[in-house]
């Protein structure tokens, strides 16, 4: 059955299933490959029976997990333009980035064991993101608080580099302030008085 005609979770069968994901991220990150599910379900705070019903297997679970990762990060968006002034809102996002880079690193041997399976968990990962990017960076250039002349595939380069060098928990300052660099190469260039701009 396709995801998008599949019914939709019962409230509490929904949160399981993000407590499990979100528990998955970070055991997978902590521990590796090697994870046990039983540990992941106590973490969750769910059964194992729980956690197999949703993920019959190690590669199911970790593709999900990397999955719900972008999508947690992507579906931010509408809520930071709502609540912050659009530089802010992309300011905040891309910290988000940096967890999400950060995530992804700790499940790197765990995601590279899905791809060997045959599996593809990064399918159109980059594009939701740059899709969620340039909403942000859209937001920005309406309000005359970014330069329109630096397109999100730029912007998603920059954080790219940032995440490859920085992205490691212990790295975050350096990332924090590699994030502020880039953020500032965004804003407007002024015209001096007297140009004609």
């Amino acid at each position: 059955m396709a995801p998008s005609a599949e019914r939709p979770l019962r409230a509490d069968a929904q949160r399981n299933r993000d407590k499990i994901l979100a528990a998955a991220v970070r055991v997978f990150t902590e521990e590796g490959l090697d994870a046990h599910f039983e540990r992941i379900a106590k973490e969750a705070g769910v059964g194992s029976g729980t956690l197999y019903r949703n993920f019959p297997t190690r590669e199911a679970l970790i593709e999900a997990a990397y999955r719900n990762e972008v999508a947690r990060l992507c579906d931010a968006v509408p809520g930071l333009l709502a609540t912050m002034p659009p530089g802010e809102a992309l300011r905040a996002w891309t910290r988000r980035f940096i967890d999400y880079a950060t995530a992804k690193l700790g499940m790197a041997d765990a995601l590279r064991a899905v791809v060997a399976s045959g599996a593809n968990p990064y399918a159109d990962s980059r594009e939701m993101i740059q899709a969620a990017l340039s909403s942000l960076m859209d937001a920005g250039v309406a309000a005359g608080v970014i330069r329109s002349d630096i397109l999100p595939t730029d912007m998603f380069a920059a954080l790219a580099g940032i995440a490859l060098t920085s992205a490691r928990p212990e790295q975050r300052e350096q990332a924090e302030r590699l994030l502020d660099l880039a953020l500032d190469g965004l804003r407007p260039i002024p015209v001096p008085p007297g140009t004609d701009g």
